[in-house]
């Protein structure tokens, strides 16, 4: 076994090694703000928004560079870059870390600074640590005091890290691709190839049911969980880590099980990304009961042959989140109009077409549902590997 050593972090690494400011020699960029990204590799272009030159100055990133948000450091807004394009930028709201190769290893120090106790620790030393805002110097993660082994168990160590995150993204993946296939097959059945003149509106359709009133006092420790408005996903889909635990009142019609269909009817997100977005509901083991909050509706069907399935695909189309756009209101945070779901229209589905869709979907929805659950053992499992190999308690040969 190697001996573990003691360092200033800045000794092993570099930090903001390449701006840019104007003078630019690409026509665009690829640009990544702090928004864009929430824990994880980035080695995908779709991840990445293409936008002109940049007008301010911005950071160039490398392969194996560690990309970390200094704004809010417990939003987790940090990544490993893989085959990066050769234009891509960051925002100023990242620091990149780049390692001196023969003294650490760069994706060990990744997983180092995304453990859950180096987190905590830099939310906690932020400047304005109690505002909307806190920020970090690069200082601050360059100052910080660390024991690590010796480059080959720095190496060992990533791999078995970089193993799991490898299966993670797999399922990932595997899940995006049976969502866009049902959403495909959607738009061609009702969309495209649908011929019917009439027209109808979802409360023809739908039941809506507003979510629960709660005060912070009532988020203690809890087998009830808040469903909340960090569990809808800025692109679509159902996060796991929306979950608050609930200790409040609610009614017997707020609880929801796997499988059941949220709509966001509130938004924090600067380019109004997730107002009206659905979600098909997953439970966790960690709760026996779940309940919406007042941020989002569960909406049922009641006429027997609409399936949630459907519904969910259907408030997945661009036409639903136009309307939807449309009906919100505020400025800081928005709101969904309460009659915005029941008002929007659509062609008149088939009975027969709808109930041939269900079936299909429903058995792409349910794979869906197994990945996740192996998905959060996954992750569960790597998070509780993270502390223990990186402070040395599980030896790696």
């Amino acid at each position: 076994m190697s001996e573990w050593k003691e360092y200033r972090l800045g000794d092993l690494i570099m930090m903001n090694q390449q701006s840019i400011g104007r003078n630019y020699a690409f026509n665009t960029i690829q640009y990544l703000d702090t928004g864009s990204i929430t824990k994880g590799k980035i080695d995908s272009l779709q991840e990445y928004l293409l936008i002109d030159a940049p007008s301010r100055a911005k950071r160039l990133v490398n392969e194996s560079d560690i990309i970390y948000s200094t704004v809010r450091p417990i939003q987790r807004h940090y990544g490993y870059i893989t085959n990066p394009p050769e234009n891509l930028v960051v925002s100023t709201g990242f620091a990149v870390i780049s390692t001196i190769k023969k003294k650490a290893d760069s994706l060990f120090v990744y997983y180092f600074l995304s453990s859950n106790e180096v987190v905590n620790y830099l939310d906690m030393v932020a400047e304005g640590a109690t505002s909307a805002y806190p920020s970090l110097t690069p200082d601050v993660i360059a100052d910080m005091d660390v024991i690590f082994p010796d480059l080959p168990e720095q190496k060992a160590i990533a791999s078995i890290l970089s193993s799991l995150d490898d299966k993670i993204e797999l399922l990932q993946n595997q899940n995006k691709t049976l969502e866009e296939f049902a959403e495909t097959l959607y738009r061609q059945w009702f969309i495209e190839d649908n011929n019917s003149i009439e027209s109808v509106f979802l409360n023809e359709y739908v039941n809506c049911i507003n979510g629960v009133s709660y005060k912070s006092s009532e988020l203690n420790t809890s087998k009830t969980a808040l469903v909340s408005l960090k569990s809808f996903n800025r692109y679509g889909g159902f996060n796991l880590d929306g979950f608050k635990d609930f200790t409040g009142r609610y009614k017997e019609q707020q609880v929801v099980k796997e499988g059941d269909l949220v709509v966001a009817h509130t938004d924090i997100t600067q380019e109004a990304e997730v107002i009206g977005n659905p979600a098909l509901i997953i439970s966790s083991p960690k709760y026996d009961i779940l309940v919406i909050s007042m941020d989002m509706v569960k909406v049922t069907p009641k006429v027997d042959w609409i399936s949630t399935e459907f519904l969910y695909f259907l408030m997945r189309s661009r036409e639903f989140k136009h309307h939807c756009l449309g009906c919100a209101n505020g400025t800081t945070v928005l709101h969904l109009n309460k009659e915005a779901i029941p008002t929007f229209g659509f062609p008149k589905p088939e009975k027969e077409k709808v109930m041939a869709f269900t079936q299909l979907a429903s058995g792409l929805i349910q794979k869906i549902f197994i990945n996740h659950k192996e998905l959060s053992n996954l992750i569960s499992l790597r998070d509780s590997l993270i502390p223990k190999l990186m402070s040395g308690d599980l030896k790696v040969k």
